[in-house]
């Protein structure tokens, strides 16, 4: 069989994927839907493949790359998780405090790809903490399925306190200047919301995706906000007007992106949802972001 192609899948795929990537259909409905596109020589088993995350041919940034020191490291979450595995990630030789950013995992935990994204951080001269809300479970198991399972046994309540925890050790951690922002991407998208709304000093906040808080949240937020969307998903761009109407009314600092044609996930190199020409975009105006607000 040919090589599937991303502009020969029909986008109602895609929204199965998202579908079962965020658990609301099960592994064995999500096969029985696929079966339907399972046409003109393409298998079930070919288009699950397709979809499927490829930790080994997307890293950009290699876990042994030696402009930089990364490690992992614990730090303790209180009315969290308790002790919780983080990858540091700084700037081989860096002799002055950076601006810091915490990396937020999607859904399943500290993957591969999430490590990648803190790593290129870290390239962009910042010092960069990715934590693994699955550490009280074992942590990260090794598959992405097993991961969202293994997530969603967790209250997410309690793994935002993992994450602001993770600000706090990062604030005053001796490689950092004391300036912390946020980027996460989809759970994570939520969660630098939410550390928006409950950390006074926040520096930034750069959700990928993400849900919204309340709009009675809004007036809690200080930390200036870049919002990245897709247009094609609707589930999580259904609540951005309601809170961006909040955002105008009290007066927020925020600057807001809608990526045409995109699809929820599109800045995940991993996946075929991904699209080059706009991660690259909303990945140079997120470091842009952070280079203005945390230096």
């Amino acid at each position: 069989m040919d090589e599937i192609k991303k502009e020969d899948i029909k986008q109602e795929v895609f929204d199965l994927y998202d579908d079962y990537a965020h658990n609301r259909l099960n592994r064995r409905d999500f096969v029985q839907k696929l079966s339907i596109y399972a046409v003109g020589g393409l298998t079930v088993g070919s288009l699950m493949s397709f979809l499927m995350p490829d930790y080994q041919g997307a890293v950009q940034t290699k876990p042994n790359d030696k402009r930089l020191k990364s490690e992992y490291i614990h730090y303790q979450s209180e009315k969290g998780g308790g002790k919780i595995k983080a990858l540091l990630s700084i700037p081989a030789g860096n002799k002055k405090p950076l601006g810091g950013i915490i990396v937020v995992h999607e859904n399943r935990g500290l993957n591969p790809h999430i490590e990648d994204v803190a790593r290129r951080a870290a390239l962009a001269g910042f010092v960069s903490l990715a934590p693994d809300a699955l550490t009280p479970l074992g942590g990260y198991p090794g598959t992405d399925d097993e991961g969202r399972a293994m997530q969603s046994k967790r209250d997410r309540n309690e793994m935002l306190e993992d994450f602001i925890a993770a600000y706090h050790y990062l604030k005053n951690h001796k490689s950092c200047n004391g300036k912390v922002g946020v980027v996460g991407f989809c759970f994570g998208g939520w969660i630098s919301n939410m550390m928006a709304v409950r950390i006074p000093d926040l520096a930034a906040a750069v959700p990928f995706y993400g849900g919204q808080p309340a709009t009675e949240d809004v007036p809690s937020i200080k930390a200036p906000l870049q919002l990245h969307f897709a247009e094609l998903d609707t589930r999580v761009n259904e609540g951005w007007p309601a809170y961006e109407q909040a955002l105008k009314e009290h007066g927020k600092t925020y600057e807001a992106y809608m990526y045409a044609n995109g699809n929820h996930g599109f800045h995940n190199d991993t996946t075929p949802r991904y699209d080059k020409a706009m991660a690259e975009l909303a990945w140079k105006r997120t470091i842009d972001f952070f280079s203005k607000k945390l230096k």
